[in-house]
């Protein structure tokens, strides 16, 4: 049941992350004027989108070894 929770959580708060980092890639695009911080602001969203996707890699890639040890590789009859 934990594991079902922990999912539910994990997924809720990557799309809130995924939701955050469109909403401040608009408004880089669309209200910041001077062409140097727009591409300042650019570098920091993409450093952001890298840390994002790594967070995401290891969450999985550690559910994914959970799951291996807790079935220890047996089969249950």
């Amino acid at each position: 049941m934990f594991g079902k929770v922990k999912k539910v959580f994990f997924t809720g708060v990557f799309g809130i992350l995924y939701i955050s980092f469109i909403a401040q890639l608009v408004y880089v695009l669309g209200w910041m004027h001077p062409l140097q911080m727009k591409l300042l602001w650019l570098a920091a969203l993409s450093f952001e989108w890298l840390v994002l996707i790594g967070a995401r890699y290891l969450s999985k890639r550690s559910s994914g070894a959970a799951q291996s040890y807790n079935n220890g590789g047996f089969r249950r009859h």
